[in-house]
């Protein structure tokens, strides 16, 4: 796979920074000058790091104030999920902590399901990829997905075994553009069962959603569940006028 991006090293570094506290908490951090001087690295680099720490709720960035650092979350837990993200769970969480289990890997022609929620035609192949996402040895989530082949070549078990994402942005150089998501209850199905463990009294939770390129082709329909003791969703809400 390809070498992690600099923004991306940049995020854990400063990340590591705030949690050890060398960045306070209620204190201004150095400004994007300072850090890309110190990185030696663009204006715009250091700003897609601070961009993703602010999606974490860990600093807030305000125009002409600078950059303030927030610390952790009281109410914040170690499997919550950003709800907005685009990294995926293996950048989030860190590849030695994820193992994937491929449960289904298929190539075939969509149903007239699919083909409405990708916006293909019927005669255009997609991937029916279903993952069981290992959390530290404990299964953590179930994941449903299609994918076009035209859009995502080159898709095989070694990729789907560590992180696709990673895939689509670092090899192929694929942009998300946006993302519809649905996030709702449910009762345990037969794979939730025999897969996460679930009983039949646990409710579910699962992330339905639809991400399309930078270009508006759809290229990801997936469900994810996880039983409701498992993992969270957050938003962080910035209010900024």
């Amino acid at each position: 796979m390809a070498t992690k991006a600099k923004y991306l090293l940049i995020e854990e570094e400063i990340r590591k920074r705030i949690l050890n506290g060398i960045y306070p908490a209620r204190e201004l951090m150095p400004d994007q000058n300072t850090l890309a001087q110190e990185f030696n690295v663009s204006r715009m680099t250091i700003k897609q790091a601070l961009d993703r720490l602010a999606s974490l709720g860990l600093i807030y960035k305000q125009s002409g104030l600078g950059t303030l650092v927030l610390g952790n979350i009281p109410i914040k837990a170690a499997e919550d999920s950003p709800a907005n993200a685009f990294d995926g769970l293996t950048e989030q969480q860190g590849a030695e902590k994820i193992q994937s289990k491929i449960i289904v890997f298929d190539v075939k022609f969509p149903s007239e399901d699919i083909q409405k929620k990708l916006d293909i035609q019927k005669d255009c192949p997609v991937y029916e990829i279903v993952r069981l996402r290992i959390l530290e040895g404990d299964p953590l989530i179930l994941e449903h997905t299609y994918m076009p082949v035209e859009l995502v070549p080159g898709l095989n078990e070694k990729i789907l075994e560590s992180s696709v994402y990673e895939y689509l942005h670092q090899n192929l150089k694929l942009k998300f553009g946006g993302a519809y998501r649905k996030i709702r209850a449910g009762v345990p199905d037969k794979f939730d069962k025999k897969y996460l463990n679930a009983r039949d009294t646990d409710p579910m939770l699962e992330l339905e959603e639809i991400i399309w390129l930078n270009n508006g082709k759809n290229i990801e329909y997936s469900a994810s569940r996880n039983r409701y003791d498992k993992r969270s969703y957050t938003v962080i809400d910035v209010n900024d006028f």
